[in-house]
């Protein structure tokens, strides 16, 4: 049984939805060593998410955060939480409405995605900066 833990930097993004598949698996080439298992990533903020969908067509990316920013607008004066400007509570709901984590399955060394499939960065905030995330592999 093999088990891998790495924390990585996801470099700084725009608002928006931003696949990352590909620098998730630079980040872990021993992947390949492992023939059936599970890959975890977990992201360490609470102002940006992860999903998995669509990775071929930008515009489905483009939709979800207008779609998130109709369920979720800014500036609503019943926020409290408003320390770090108008996104900063609307940032936090999304979070916890998307998800702080994604488990794919491994198999044969390449995860387990369906054709149409990716690793979504859901980036919340206007200026988020650089995100932490701990990516954790097993399996045989």
């Amino acid at each position: 049984m093999h088990f891998l833990q790495k924390l990585i930097r996801l470099r700084a993004r725009s608002r928006g939805f931003h696949l990352v598949t590909d620098e998730i698996l630079q980040a872990l080439p021993e992947l390949r060593n492992i023939k059936a298992g599970m890959l975890q990533v977990f992201i360490q903020h609470t102002s940006a998410s992860l999903t998995i969908n669509e990775n071929a067509d930008p515009t489905v990316r483009a939709d979800f955060e207008t779609w998130m920013n109709k369920a979720v607008p800014e500036g609503d004066p019943d926020y409290l939480h408003d320390y770090e400007g108008d996104d900063d509570m609307p940032a936090h709901i999304k979070s916890s409405l998307m998800g702080a984590s994604v488990l794919i399955p491994i198999t044969n060394g390449h995860l387990n995605l369906g054709t149409w499939q990716g690793i979504y960065l859901c980036e919340h905030r206007n200026h988020g900066g650089s995100r932490n995330v701990v990516i954790s592999a097993w399996g045989n």
